[in-house]
């Protein structure tokens, strides 16, 4: 559980880095179909001391006015030991240890993008808090809502917050953390106001009461607390944060925590509902939730972004059909581009670059597992044996040895190691497939600047490489399959003779006599036949865990290095000169939107492989 929080962090962040902010276009959002708490409330109702307390940190920006103008994805992770620190995804090597720096980064990075206007951006801040004192969890931090513009703002500021807080928390992906004073009455609470309209039922709504410490004398916030002011699906979570003084003083914020959970064991009012009370307690209630929402969404997931892979690729194949002029200099580009990007696919399989001990992995660790599951000896139980041996012998008992039974409980075993075998030829496709797209993007950021000039300027070309490099090694993983199944087919066709004739001999033969024709065999006999088809089984299996990641080297690795671009370059050699140009030339207005499909794709396949990647660490 705790991979996926990570995650969804790293999906976040690769989403922002490729231009997907969840904002309208015609391009697939990946953003929006990832889980995710959006912390919304009005000014001054203090959402920025909710958070300093979840985290045990003063970092964020603090004064009049709207101080948050553009999303803070807040990333907290929790580390056994060591001093905190801070890191942000736009100053990727530095480390920040000092809070009072994050804040001001915080402020700096907002106006380096809004200018010193006030204005607000969607563009979101990445902020990732390393500390022994939190609690796995994201969360986004949304402007404040509010009811007029200060001077600076334009009117609309106040329709442009409300519009963004709006964009976020409407997904239904969105957990909504909303945020109300309990000094103020909840219908008056923009926090409430808002999070009603998108959730009604208020199936995704986290609520918390702030400033419960100052409410007037003689009223408390217990009917809010329990849900009878404002039913939500999710009990209500009151928090004691720090006060302006406090603040100002710097009070240590674990005191302030302290302070805060004696605060609701000692009012009588709240004693009965304190072990649900406190920002630690939200803390660990929200990093819960939102692993349970994670993992419920992964397979929805899966499917989105194999679906939207395939619709982006589609897309890609189409565009661009532009006329070029001098077909012996394209044609001699493109030779040397596909040869830098062979030759860096080779280098991944060699090991000058990662990713081939991957395959070793599957012949040391994968294959032997799946075999292993197979499990013969259940398969050749005492009920196992009886049935297929009976069978066997059809409406008489055999006269010297149940040779057809044997074979059958041999061939039954045998037949079910074409799993393991086939399970071991799509692995090495799939990362031999990982490969090819390493070994793309690394042809586009070859140290041969003219290399990765063209290759940026003709992505239709790097899409062609790709496809061709893809069917080459579908149409290998398909000959190596049915090399590789065929070895198990052999077994089963030709049984080793020399093994059953070095076993023991049984005197009785066909079991024993004194018994009728219906009781043929006793369970002495049976466990005999079992032990010596598992024998042989076994002998089998060790076998196939030799030949197979032969036979899957001989067709599928040392095919893809041997032949990978054959069949495109067989095409390509077919080609007049216009039709040449079609993959070096193309108008901006296409080029444009094949650069953004390009990326987009990029963060899919990307997101595929970190979901793949923890789908098979389960």
């Amino acid at each position: 559980m705790e991979n996926l929080i990570a995650l969804v962090n790293r999906l976040q962040r690769a989403c922002t880095a490729l231009g997907d902010h969840g904002e309208e276009s015609s391009l697939p959002t990946l953003w929006d179909a990832l889980p995710t708490i959006a912390v919304v409330g009005g000014q001054s109702s203090g959402k920025s001391s909710v958070l300093e307390s979840i985290v045990g940190k003063d970092f964020l920006p603090r004064g009049s006015g709207i101080v948050t103008r553009r999303p803070l994805v807040l990333q907290l992770h929790l580390i056994e030991e060591g001093r905190e620190y801070a890191e942000f995804g736009h100053l990727p090597r530095k480390r920040f240890t000092d809070f009072a720096a994050v804040r001001k980064e915080i402020a700096d990075e907002t106006d380096r993008e809004t200018g010193r206007s006030k204005q607000i951006s969607s563009v979101p801040i990445y902020l990732s808090i390393y500390s022994p004192n939190v609690v796995n969890l994201t969360l986004i931090d949304l402007p404040g809502l509010t009811k007029v513009a200060v001077e600076g703002q334009p009117d609309s500021i106040v329709l442009d917050i409300e519009n963004m807080v709006r964009s976020y928390i409407e997904k239904p992906n969105c957990i909504i953390l909303a945020i109300s004073p309990a000094n103020q009455d909840l219908a008056t609470s923009d926090a409430i106001k808002i999070s009603r309209e998108v959730d009604p039922k208020g199936e995704r709504t986290f609520g918390v009461l702030t400033k419960i410490d100052l409410m007037d004398k003689g009223t408390d916030a217990v009917d809010m607390l329990e849900g009878k002011s404002y039913k939500l699906q999710f009990p209500w979570i009151g928090v004691v944060n720090r006060s302006q003084a406090d603040i100002n003083k710097n009070v240590d914020m674990i005191a302030a925590r302290r302070r805060e959970r004696e605060y609701f064991s000692s009012t009588p009012e709240y004693r009965h509902l304190a072990n649900r009370m406190g920002s630690e307690h939200l803390g660990k209630v929200l990093s819960k939730h939102l692993e349970s929402v994670i993992k419920s969404r992964i397979p929805g997931l899966q499917s989105l972004i194999n679906k939207t892979i395939i619709e982006l690729e589609t897309e890609l194949s189409r565009l661009g059909k532009p006329i070029a002029t001098d077909a012996g200099g394209k044609l001699y580009m493109i030779m040397e581009i596909c040869r830098s990007f062979d030759g860096n696919f080779k280098e991944h399989l060699d090991g000058v670059r990662p990713g081939g001990d991957k395959i070793y992995y599957v012949f040391d660790n994968q294959l032997p597992a799946a075999l292993k599951r197979l499990q013969f000896d259940k398969q050749l139980s005492m009920d196992n044996v009886r049935k297929l041996i009976t069978e066997a012998d059809g409406y008489q008992p055999h006269l010297i040895a149940p040779e057809q039974g044997y074979r059958r409980l041999i061939e039954s075993s045998i037949v079910s190691m074409k799993g393991p075998a086939e399970a071991a030829v799509d692995a090495v496709h799939a990362i031999l497939k990982e490969l090819i797209h390493k070994a793309i993007s690394e042809t586009a950021a070859s140290s041969l600047s003219f290399l990765a000039t063209e290759l940026k300027q003709y992505p239709s070309l790097r899409v062609e490489v790709s496809n061709a490099a893809v069917e080459s090694l579908e149409r290998m993983r398909d000959e190596s399959k049915k090399a590789t199944l065929q070895l198990v087919e052999m077994e089963c066709s030709y049984l080793t003779v020399d093994f059953f004739r070095k076993l023991p001999q049984d005197i009785e033969k066909g079991g024993n006599p004194t018994h009728s024709i219906f009781d043929r065999y006793n369970d002495s006999y049976l466990r005999r036949i079992g032990s010596n088809v598992l024998s042989y089984v076994n002998m089998v299996c060790a076998t196939l865990r030799n030949s197979i990641p032969k036979s899957v080297v001989y067709g599928q690795v040392r095919e893809a290095k041997r032949s990978l671009l054959d069949h495109f370059f067989t095409d390509l050699g077919k080609k007049e000169g216009k039709q040449l140009g079609t993959l070096l030339d193309e108008d901006p207005a296409i080029m444009q939107r094949r650069i953004s499909l390009a990326k987009r794709l990029e963060l899919y396949r990307a997101a595929q492989t970190e979901i793949d990647s923890v789908a098979w660490s389960k």
